[in-house]
């Protein structure tokens, strides 16, 4: 039985411990209070229900459908979280509410969270924001932009398919008259065909060229990655000190697909003690700006509000990755064109133009981990810089998993070439299917893995496979296996 604040775990229920013992605990301030029968050793009481709102709300509210203005983006808003549970009080948490309707609990075309939670649908979503006004709902207006951002995104077919799923489920939901009014609104929506929003239309100047090919791709992308379902990988910080030294881990593996080979004791003393090797300083520069960025307040969780953003936070971002590296115009967009292989990537021209248009195409995509991979994508397709654009891609992928409290994803070396020829497929041939999956496996490796320290992790690092040879991975079909 726990008897000081350092046993305690994160979250604290009494239904699991003697009462005694707890109110001993909360008595000696080694507990903390947040609500009725729940506890935690932490002080700072909103940062952890902010990390731990899913496991909260599982515990509290099991099977609840996280709905109303909360259905768009799948997590609190303004300080409340709008669930459908049977339960009927409200549980008042520091800096959050979960405040419960009735309804009808989980449908069809419901997505699954974390801990048996449920997550409306798209359809379900609009139906229910649609219903007769009230303060749990979004103002209409933000609603309409919400269909005007998934006709951008997926276009007339998807919307004509969304339509008749919604006239399905509006019966079984009792939002008939919600259904009407979706209707109204798609219907002049569909006749005038995809918009942008005021925001990404003056994003991108008159005559700013753009590549076609690419933003049809984009658009595709965007429309199978809308299809997908939410995963939802919370950085619980229960486990924060699992996560100590990825940041080191992110920065070396991220260089050393791109060539940059150090050995983890080189790249330790580089990036702990500040030992630069003589010979390959610029090599060794690389790193501490990977580590920087992937460290640093002000880029880490840092995600773009437009596409105006998206520009500035990439030539941020690289003006410090290749800081040593002058040649290459760090911080600047290329004036050169790019290659690699049999890839062609968009003209000098083409670079910011396409950056614009590409991020409005995805703006309607509301799963941290999907557009995530959208612009991780984006990037890596557009390569807007004459170097660094991998890292760059990486960094741009984690930082909107991170701002959405989610597991950033390092890709290991022994990942090397499933993830390569993931993107390569996506590029060549459309194949979104193999990238999601490959991007869903390197997440869940790297939420299962011990960084709390090289002791922890680099024997794990050994048995999962992670730093093999990638050649000889592929020679020898080894897998990266999860721990």
């Amino acid at each position: 039985m726990p008897a000081s604040a350092s046993r305690w775990t994160r979250l604290v229920w009494t239904a699991d411990h003697s009462r005694a013992v707890v109110s001993r605990a909360v008595a000696a301030g080694r507990l903390h209070h947040l609500a009725r029968g729940l506890y935690t050793p932490d002080p700072d009481t909103t940062a952890v229900v902010n990390a731990e709102w899913t496991t909260i709300l599982a515990r509290e509210f099991p099977g609840a459908v996280i709905v109303d203005a909360s259905a768009r983006a799948l997590r609190p808003v303004d300080g409340r979280l709008l669930i459908d549970h049977p339960r009927r009080h409200a549980l008042v948490l520091p800096g959050l509410v979960i405040d419960p309707r009735s309804g009808p609990g989980p449908v069809d075309g419901d997505g699954r969270g974390p801990g048996g939670i449920f997550v409306s649908s798209v359809e379900r979503g609009l139906l229910d924001n649609l219903a007769v006004a009230n303060e749990r709902l979004m103002p209409e207006e933000e609603v309409r932009r919400w269909i005007e951002d998934i006709l951008t995104a997926r276009g007339t077919a998807y919307m004509n398919g969304l339509r008749d799923r919604a006239r399905e489920l509006a019966p079984k939901i009792r939002r008939q008259g919600a259904f009407g009014r979706l209707r109204a609104i798609i219907r002049p929506t569909l006749a005038t065909g995809p918009v942008r929003s005021s925001a990404a239309a003056s994003a991108r100047r008159p005559g700013m060229a753009v590549d076609p090919r690419r933003l049809e791709r984009f658009a595709a992308l965007a429309a199978f990655l809308a299809d997908q379902p939410p995963e939802l990988a919370p950085a619980s910080s229960q486990f924060a000190s699992r996560r100590t030294l990825m940041p080191f881990y992110e920065a070396y593996f991220s260089n050393y697909i791109e060539g940059t080979e150090f050995t983890l004791d080189e790249a330790a003393s580089i990036v702990f003690e500040g030992s630069l090797p003589a010979q390959r300083p610029e090599d060794a520069h690389d790193i501490l700006g990977t580590y920087r960025l992937a460290t640093d307040p002000d880029f880490a969780a840092v995600v773009p509000r437009d596409g105006r953003d998206l520009v500035a936070l990439l030539e941020a971002r690289h003006a410090i990755l290749m800081a040593w590296r002058p040649e290459v115009a760090p911080g600047r967009l290329r004036d050169v064109n790019v290659r690699a292989g049999g890839t062609v990537f968009p003209r000098p021209e083409l670079v910011e133009g396409t950056l614009l248009d590409g991020f409005a195409t995805g703006s309607g995509l509301t799963d941290p981990f999907g557009r995530a991979l959208y612009l991780h994508y984006v990037v890596s397709e557009v390569h807007p810089f004459a170097d660094g654009n991998g890292r760059t891609s990486r960094l741009t992928m984690n930082a909107e998993l991170e701002s959405a409290g989610m597991i950033r994803i390092v890709i290991p070396t022994g990942y090397r070439e499933d993830y390569l020829g993931t993107l390569r497929a996506a590029s060549n041939d459309g194949h979104f299917a193999g990238m999601v999956s490959a991007f869903r496996h390197a997440l869940r490796w790297t939420a299962r893995m011990d960084f709390s320290s090289r002791e922890t992790a680099e024997p794990l690092l050994e048995a999962t496979n992670a730093l093999i040879d990638p050649v000889t991975a592929v020679r020898e079909g080894i897998k990266l296996q999860l721990p």
